[in-house]
């Protein structure tokens, strides 16, 4: 079974080894697991929602049984307009419709520092077209890890290979409903 992890430098493995990335540590627990996948490591550090979509294609030319997509962290951080997020994700979401393939979004938090009014358009984004699509929703990619300095990089933002763990740990079982949603198309 072959899954790509659709994302951005938290996929991409920003600052680890490539055997602590995301998806390679997502591989190892699933096949500790188990199961017999593969997880494709399709992140780009600094793309958004919108490069994202520009590179979906590419993404899966190689063949894909289920995507995982971990994009709009950059977006946030760059204060982008929730309106355009949701217009890119919608796009991207419609065009993953398309293909047929089962879908996890991961979702994003806006940071405290955004305020509440960018953090009331930009957070309902990710929950609200995984429902809209049919997809599966992980709330909140870095969760258990964002405001936890000893699971994070020096920079605040990425994290470390305790960070990383955390958040396969957290994220399997969301992963496991996407393996099963895979496994019922078969």
């Amino acid at each position: 079974m072959r899954i790509v992890a659709l994302g951005d430098s938290l996929t991409a493995g920003y600052g680890v080894l490539s055997q602590e990335a995301f998806p390679d540590r997502l591989e190892a627990a699933l096949v500790k697991r188990g199961h017999d996948v593969d997880i494709v490591n399709a992140g780009v550090s600094g793309d958004t929602v919108a490069d994202g979509l520009a590179r979906l294609d590419w993404a899966l030319a190689d063949g894909a049984d289920g995507v995982i997509v971990e994009l709009g962290a950059n977006d946030m951080l760059r204060g982008h307009d929730p309106a355009l997020v949701r217009d890119s994700l919608d796009e991207l979401l419609s065009r993953l419709d398309d293909t047929g393939l089962p879908v996890l979004v991961a979702g994003m938090r806006a940071a405290p520092n955004l305020g509440a009014d960018y953090a009331a358009r930009f957070d309902p984004i990710f929950p609200e077209l995984a429902e809209k699509h049919g997809a599966l929703l992980y709330p909140f990619f870095l969760d258990g890890v964002a405001s936890d300095a000893s699971l994070n990089q020096a920079d605040r933002m990425h994290p470390n290979a305790a960070g990383v763990e955390i958040i396969v740990e957290r994220i399997l079982p969301s992963v496991e409903a996407l393996i099963e949603r895979i496994n019922d198309k078969s």
